[in-house]
């Protein structure tokens, strides 16, 4: 049988625990410092709270490590993965290859997306030198995933939910270039989601202030199944960055989903333990999105972007009837409430207010409601409304909106001196508590039974749930046991049943073997977007064939002729003028923000666009051909 895994975020130990609840077999999380998310860092002990509690139901905690290292900081890299393994950690997420020549613990290692983990030559390359899992690039589609399974055995990881770096991860220095702070050292100032003006060859602005590199979100929910028929066995929600609502609801939603897909297919279980029990329906437009895209998983769809703002729309629920002297009247389907934010595109930009009055006026298959007006740029009647802040969902989301149970088994037996209880899951796991008591013989045998019974299946905040009740050498009916020696007996043993799976670790020690015959390096590319910034990743790529070193821009801050960015999203095919289906205009492409120009050149045989920096910023110059 395949195990399945939802991967889920976890910005700290509290929305670690929340995605646990909620239903997720991993979570993934970031250490003190090295992670790709500077914004987004644990301490090591909340890392080992988080692995005790995700252990219990099996659950693993993967850490992020994955940003590009100066020499200066290999060896608290290599310390730093030593203490993550020690801790009970279950795989360390990794960009940097010169790690691999370090000192490391026999962890498992997983190859970070910013591998630019794309193509059959490259993840089989990864694998080979000790990597047993590959985060696959977001823009990678169907055919290709299963290409490269077929290619490998090395497991597969794929974003299924959230937000999209238009840029190749790993090889997108738009940041750094215009910053200082480089993405591929966690610290990305996101000027993709910047506004740009778009220009031709002679200056004309074709389009002004628009989020012309703003992707809307991911969302590959209704591909699930492909995906796994495709050889991806985990499934992750990109999200470090978001609140504990986001987590907690898109959790959920792809636990459900794959729970349906799980039960119909006996080859395929979770892979980890317990059951979920949702208190509120996951909805994925209830909470932080941009309007949601497959991207590239199924072809290339028509837009990809939402250029009049890069923030959360939220949910379409309805639209204006009636501008009021001091209200709105619309029609929603669903009823609104005070402290709701909605928004709605007024000139072609975003606009935004809370909902502080609401009168219902009619309510049956829609509702017709009255609610104060915006305080400035009312929205036209038939303007579509989006509600981006859900007072009653937030709410529901705050309280205890599910619970996660492993069911376990239970034997009372009866003792010379008294009773013993084990306690047992489907896991193999098992503890045992006993007490001296005196025993007397029960008046009420039905009585006795049921006492028994409604005392040891009081499991309470425990993760377990009782599953059956047996007697060993006697029957539940025949002796009378105080509900204070059951409820001791009940605490001891669930007691240490917690503790030996806490204990337990669900991933087993990796001994990497390292080739006796250094492998080349199976792809023709710059040295350059290799992400060497150290003297290990030098040596590594050395080892391996690749002869020509050039450091990366994070080490030289040399951006002359380098692509800034390389992406399959193409500025032509969004705005309608690609050239293979409108060769009309020909002309070069610029981008420009108060800050800086860039050049957009396009691949069209390999259907890719790459950004250039351009010096002068005050006249676009026509590109050498």
């Amino acid at each position: 049988m395949t195990p399945i895994e939802l991967l889920a975020p976890a910005r700290n130990l509290s929305q670690g625990i929340s995605a646990v609840n909620h239903g997720a077999d991993a979570l993934y999380i970031g250490a003190p410092s090295f992670g790709a998310r500077a914004a987004a860092t644990n301490s090591l002990s909340d890392i080992e709270q988080l692995v005790r509690y995700a252990h219990l139901y099996r659950a693993r905690v993967y850490v992020t490590v994955n940003t590009l290292l100066f020499d200066n900081e290999l060896e608290p890299a290599a310390k730093l993965i030593r203490q993550l393994y020690n801790l009970g950690v279950d795989a360390i997420i990794l960009q940097d290859l010169g790690l691999l020549l370090a000192d490391l613990p026999p962890i498992p290692l997983h190859a970070s997306t910013q591998c630019h983990c794309f193509d059959p030559a490259r993840i089989g390359f990864l694998q080979q030198v000790g990597f047993q899992r590959a985060i696959l690039a977001r823009e990678t589609s169907l055919s290709e995933i299963n290409a490269i399974h077929n290619a490998t055995s090395i497991e597969l990881e794929a974003f299924v939910h959230g937000a999209l770096c238009v840029s190749f991860s790993g090889r997108c220095y738009l940041s750094q270039y215009l910053t200082s702070r480089s993405g591929n050292r966690g610290q990305c100032a996101q000027p993709c989601r910047s506004q740009w003006d778009l220009l031709d060859e002679k200056g004309t602005i074709l389009h002004r202030n628009k989020h012309l590199l703003s992707l809307r979100d991911f969302n590959a929910s209704q591909h699930l199944s492909q995906l796994i028929n495709a050889g991806v066995t985990s499934f992750k929600i990109e999200g470090r960055l978001k609140d504990d609502a986001y987590v907690r609801n898109i959790t959920a939603y792809y636990r459900s989903l794959l729970d349906g897909i799980l039960n119909g297919n006996p080859d395929l279980i979770p892979s980890s333990s317990g059951s979920t029990t949702l208190f509120f329906s996951p909805d994925p437009s209830r909470t932080f999105n941009r309007g949601f895209t497959t991207y590239f998983l199924d072809g290339r769809p028509d837009r990809l972007t939402t250029d009049s703002t890069q923030k959360s729309i939220g949910k379409q629920i309805g639209k204006v009837l009636k501008i009021n002297a001091k209200s709105l009247t619309v029609s929603t389907s669903e009823p609104l409430h005070t402290g709701d934010g909605l928004c709605y595109l007024s000139n072609n930009e975003l606009q935004g207010f809370a909902v502080n009055r609401v009168n219902i006026i009619q309510s049956d298959t829609s509702f017709l409601q009255e609610i104060n007006a915006p305080p400035s740029c009312p929205p036209a009647p038939g303007t579509p409304l989006f509600r981006n802040h859900d007072i009653a969902f937030s709410r529901l989301l705050q309280g205890n909106s599910a619970e996660r149970k492993i069911p376990v088994s239970m034997t009372l037996s009866v003792m010379e001196s008294g009773l013993s209880l084990l306690v047992s899951d489907s896991d193999g796991f098992s503890a045992s508590a006993s007490t001296d008591c005196p025993l007397s013989p029960a008046k009420d045998p039905s009585k006795a039974a049921q006492q028994a019974y409604n005392q040891l299946s009081k499991l309470g905040d425990s993760p377990f749930s009782l599953l059956s009740l047996s007697a060993d050498n006697c029957s539940l009916s025949d002796f009378f046991i105080p509900a204070s020696v059951l409820n001791a007996l009940r605490r001891a043993a669930v007691e240490k049943l917690s503790q030996a799976r806490q204990k337990s670790k669900p991933t087993p020690d990796c001994q990497r073997v390292v080739p006796t015959t250094p492998l080349p390096y199976p792809v023709s590319e710059p040295s350059s977007s290799l992400g060497i910034t150290n003297h290990l990743s030098e040596q590594f790529y050395r080892l391996h064939g690749v002869s020509d070193i050039e450091y990366s821009v994070e080490k030289t801050q040399q951006f002359d002729s380098k692509p800034l960015m390389t992406t399959r999203y193409c500025l032509r095919f969004e705005l309608g003028i690609c050239l293979r289906k409108n060769p009309d205009y020909k002309g070069p492409l610029f981008l420009k923000n108060n800050r800086s120009l860039l050049r957009a050149d396009f691949d069209c045989k390999n259907c890719l666009m790459r950004l250039y920096a351009v010096k002068n910023t005050t006249v676009p110059p026509t590109p050498e051909r």
